[in-house]
């Protein structure tokens, strides 16, 4: 097939701002759809992205349109991350779909920053947009993206805007050549820069000043409201596709006003490991995005949207269940078919490092026992894996499912752990812990972790999460607590398809650090503008379980084991 490609091409903005797009599409007379990617990383080298062959698109009849957002390579303007993605989003898909080569409907490819901007022209709500493919990506850029539970996710968005939004663009955001020496010997130096983040804002001041603007909006005030994309119910079908260890899950899973038509795909991938294969753990042939062919299912999808295909693009749901390590097809998503177990947390006082007594049981325990453990924020708790994306990421080095026993030696980590399972147990949804806390300190920290002990002791990381307290209870509208009141927390550990097998056990961590994932509470009410200038203190941190305190853990069980589905 002969291609055309048109180079840096001119797409005028409504405000007067120009920005530039690659074009590539089959040399035919024929009108097509239009495939659009919009993406801050550089036109020229992201085609069709990690997970998409950008040739098997334009050869199955569509057009292929990459587009350097707003401020970003050859594209005019300065860039805002996510503040003009809406309206160029719409202005660049009417463009798209008044091409003389273009049929007049459009679809939307892209992972990361890629996909959210595919939910802000959807927000637009341009008329030619037909279909969406947002791959791991979120639409609100506040929960789940730059913080989680009111915890500012550090390791992620420090890297992200070092290593991926100024590393070979310093001058193009105003800077110089010792601002380029600068950018690099931050990333060279980022694990000691993650312990004095303060140190980076000069720099991000005067290149990334959005990074301030972030941290001085630690809630979900206005400022992100008017950053998040809110489609409403008459957007078009998505592709939505998802990774259990992509940080960007939750958001994910978040998908604006559900509709007719979507499509949801969640493999065992990081937000950048797509071959199902990490230092500690491999999940099998069929779970690599290659062996899975991402592209196929993108073209199926396409096909029925754009095109006016009557097959079906795929079950509704596709999921990798890990522990079965096989594809299933649910009836609904994770947690739609589910029932909750509780497992009620108990011990004999002393729930610290996995050789403690803490305990998961399916019956309330009869006394009121009190678990205690010190949060230090000049030592805290490493992260060890799970849904983050920091250094390292391209080979999986610091995410995904890693061995958590070193983490579970420390006195500051309090575990309780399930009998040997007789059957398998498949959890489904999101898994939540209900605990009964009280600290000495007026803010802090409380993290929570599902973890499935194999036979051998090997405790495997499925999902984690956080909430900072102060938050929580802005968000339910109260005072923050006094300090050493009990009060009820419930933490979101995160969103799991997953089977124990016989002979494993179920296991929860309970902790106050996740560092670097998340930025650390100081324990004094400070955010992580103050760090710099104000002292921390040690916390006291206390968790509560018995009758009038049922911490407990619940899971999302799914009856019996889950059917297995081939994705080729």
């Amino acid at each position: 097939m002969r291609l055309v490609i048109d180079r840096d091409v001119p797409v005028p903005m409504s405000d007067g701002v120009v920005l530039r797009a690659d074009v590539y599409r089959p040399d035919t007379s024929r009108p097509l759809p239009a495939l659009l990617q919009r993406t801050p990383y550089g036109k020229g080298s992201s085609a069709g992205g990690r997970s998409l062959d950008w040739m098997r698109l334009v050869e199955a009849g569509y057009g292929l349109v990459v587009q350097d957002v707003r401020g970003r390579y050859a594209s005019g303007g300065v860039f805002r991350p996510f503040a003009d993605d809406a309206a160029d989003g719409r202005d660049t898909v009417e463009w798209a779909a008044g091409r003389d080569w273009c049929d007049g409907s459009v679809g939307m490819i892209g992972r990361s920053y890629e996909g959210a901007a595919q939910w802000h022209a959807a927000a637009a709500a341009p008329p030619a947009l037909r279909a969406l493919a947002p791959h791991v990506a979120a639409a609100d850029p506040y929960e789940g993206w730059t913080y989680l539970g009111g915890a500012f996710q550090l390791g992620f968005c420090l890297h992200w805007v070092l290593g991926d939004l100024l590393h070979g663009q310093v001058e193009r955001a105003g800077g110089t050549a010792a601002d380029v020496r600068a950018v690099t010997e931050a990333l060279d130096g980022i694990d000691e820069l993650y312990r004095a983040p303060w140190r980076a804002l000069p720099l991000l001041d005067r290149l990334a000043p959005y990074y301030r603007e972030w941290l001085e909006h630690p809630g979900p005030d206005a400022h992100w409201r008017g950053l998040a994309a809110a489609p409403d119910g008459r957007r078009p079908p998505a592709l939505v596709v998802g990774g259990w260890y992509d940080i960007f899950l939750p958001g994910t899973l978040r998908t604006p006003s559900p509709r007719p038509g979507d499509r949801l795909l969640i493999g065992p991938w990081s937000h950048c490991v797509t071959g199902g294969v990490f230092p500690e753990r491999r999940y099998g042939l069929a779970a690599d995005e290659a062996e899975f062919d991402m592209t196929a299912a993108h073209l199926a999808f396409f096909e029925r949207h754009l095109k006016g295909g009557t097959e079906q693009a795929g079950p509704p749901v596709e999921v990798f269940a890990s522990g079965a390590d096989r594809w299933t097809a649910p009836a609904g998503p994770p947690g739609s078919d589910s029932v909750p177990l509780a497992l009620h947390l108990d011990s004999d006082g002393d729930a610290r490092t996995r050789h403690g007594s803490g305990a998961l049981h399916h019956a309330p325990p009869r006394r009121e026992v009190t678990d205690v453990y010190r949060y230090d924020p000049r030592d805290p708790v490493p992260t060890a894996g799970g849904a983050t994306c920091m250094t390292g990421m391209l080979v999986g080095a610091d995410c995904g499912p890693l061995d958590q026993r070193a983490v579970e030696d420390r006195p500051d980590v309090l575990c309780y752990t399930g009998p040997r399972l007789e059957a398998p147990l498949t959890v489904s949804g999101q898994v939540v812990a209900e605990l009964y806390v009280s600290s000495s300190a007026p803010d802090t920290d409380f993290t929570a972790k599902l973890v499935d002990v194999h036979p051998d002791g090997r405790a495997e990381i499925l999902c984690d999460g956080v909430v900072r307290t102060g938050h929580r209870a802005r968000l339910d509208g109260v005072r923050p607590p006094v300090p050493d009141t009990v009060h009820a927390l419930p933490v979101a550990a995160g969103t799991v398809v997953h089977v124990f097998r016989p002979g494993h056990r179920v296991r929860l961590e309970v902790s106050s650090s996740n560092f670097p994932r998340f930025d650390l509470n100081p324990n004094t009410g400070g955010t992580p503008l103050t760090l710099a200038d104000a002292p921390v203190a040690t916390a006291v941190n206390r968790v509560h379980h018995g009758p009038g305190r049922p911490s407990r853990l619940l899971l999302p069980v799914r009856p019996g084991p889950p059917d297995a589905h081939d994705a080729a």
